[in-house]
């Protein structure tokens, strides 16, 4: 009988852990799922007065990705990034996000590049390997060129999805992407400048 008591207990008690186990985990899904893209929360945004911003903008999905255009201007020209230093271009897709970001580096003294694109899931695999491809594309544009390329794709099961990360209940991913290029240009160039700071003084 007291055998099995404890069998009874130790078992109830791993039960709970197990429990309390995926409770969390739901937390947690849950909460990233409700983050605010818009909300920057102590981060600080640098200001761009100096900067030059190139924007690369899908066609496809136009309502989605105009929605997210509108909140990367919005958020740099809030931040002080003047109309004219604003380039903006549009491609066909989503997979094509990678060589119009590429042609800005090559073409234009753009200082970052933000891609703006949505891809939703269908019925193939198509999603996969348009994700798949952009991603790798621009993770390797930020190596080639040494500069920040900003990944603002959404990626999402469908239209609603894509909608409430667009400006609804979300926020605006194009907003986050802004602010992302904006402290990734400051940071790139204190890093440059104080690169050539000490070399100069190692010169002399």
């Amino acid at each position: 009988m007291k055998f099995f008591f404890i069998y009874s207990f130790i078992n109830l008690f791993f039960y709970i852990i197990f429990a309390a186990a995926i409770i969390i985990k739901k937390l947690k899904k849950m909460a990233s799922n409700l983050k605010n893209l818009s909300d920057f929360g102590s981060a600080e945004i640098p200001n761009g007065i100096d900067m030059k911003i190139g924007v690369v903008v899908a066609q496809w999905n136009k309502e989605i990705t105009d929605a997210l255009l509108k909140g990367a201007h919005d958020t740099l020209v809030k931040h002080n990034v003047k109309e004219e230093n604003i380039v903006t271009v549009s491609v066909p897709g989503t997979f094509e996000l990678t060589l119009g970001a590429q042609s800005l580096l090559e073409y234009t003294d753009v200082d970052a590049v933000i891609v703006l694109g949505c891809v939703i899931q269908g019925d193939t695999r198509h999603f996969d390997f348009i994700c798949n491809g952009v991603t790798q594309g621009i993770t390797e544009l930020n190596i080639k060129y040494n500069q920040p390329v900003i990944f603002g794709v959404l990626t999402t099961n469908n239209i609603e999805q894509a909608r409430e990360r667009c400006g609804g209940k979300l926020g605006n991913k194009g907003d986050e992407a802004a602010a992302t290029a904006l402290q990734m240009v400051a940071l790139h160039n204190q890093l440059r400048d104080n690169y050539l700071s000490n070399y100069e003084e190692s010169e002399i």
